[in-house]
């Protein structure tokens, strides 16, 4: 399966498609169980062409279980996900054990500080889209490997400023209104999950910029580069979005100017 958005903006990287399916891929990229790893380092695996899988099992951690969709509540963490996500458990360098765990998890002392307290990081963690898939995996796939016979939930394009710009523009050009795009605060990994799975339900659904999660992007700057976001939208979305290529401002002059003399990919 070919795109036309990702011809007419020259990506550098492979669209990706989510899919859920109870069978397992060969050869696909894949966590140990029971061991740490970030969705957003298999998701940029794919976008560089592998196929990338997940169980909840494998997920690698509990936000990439919540934000794939493997399960509607957190599992519990030492000191509580609120004091994680904001100021922290200090009292758990009080204990040989607390000192091992935050050896793995330095932000369980400190915390994160994404949040300002821990109730308000409560209230966000309550407001999460819950949702626990009716599927063993999930599967992360380069666009252009999908069959006919495959039905994606969504589409993850990684894009940079002029070609999020370009996918901002198409989002609303056949829409009635002019907010057709959302950036939730969130995990990276919830952006292309859970809050893609949620518009999905919608009527009309929205589109999701994401990776404005620090922590993720120093997984994904290192293999992505520093100036990618990703935008991910529900496949009903990605068809009306291919369909209106043609005839758009990507076929006119101030396009081509933005984009400039860049190759694109065939």
């Amino acid at each position: 399966m070919k795109s036309k958005i990702a011809q007419a903006t020259c990506m550098k990287y492979s669209p990706v498609a989510v899919l859920w399916s109870d069978e397992k891929p060969g050869d696909a990229i894949e966590f140990k169980a029971g061991s740490r790893g970030c969705v957003m380092a298999l998701l940029a695996g794919s976008a560089k062409g592998k196929v990338a899988v997940m169980s909840r099992e494998t997920v690698g951690c509990g936000g990439g279980e919540i934000g794939m969709g493997f399960t509607s509540e957190y599992h519990q963490m030492p000191g509580g996900i609120e004091r994680f996500l904001s100021t922290g458990s200090p009292e758990l360098a009080e204990t040989e054990e607390g000192r091992k765990i935050a050896e793995r998890m330095p932000d369980l002392i400190k915390g994160e500080r994404y949040i300002k307290t821990p109730e308000l990081a409560r209230k966000f963690v309550e407001s999460l889209p819950a949702l626990d898939i009716p599927a063993k995996y999930v599967i992360f796939k380069p666009l252009e490997l999908v069959t006919e016979e495959e039905h994606p939930k969504s589409v993850v394009f990684l894009v940079n400023p002029d070609q999020l710009s370009a996918l901002v523009v198409l989002a609303n050009y056949a829409r009635k209104s002019g907010d057709n795009v959302t950036i939730p605060m969130g995990a990276g990994c919830h952006q292309i999950g859970i809050f893609c799975y949620e518009q999905d339900t919608k009527e009309p659904p929205k589109a999701i910029i994401g990776l404005t999660d620090l922590s993720a992007r120093k997984v994904t700057d290192k293999v992505l580069g520093r100036d990618i976001l990703s935008f991910s939208v529900p496949f009903s979305m990605f068809e009306e979005m291919e369909g209106n290529v043609e005839g758009s401002f990507l076929e006119r002059d101030t396009w081509k100017s933005v984009i400039g003399e860049v190759e694109c990919k065939e």
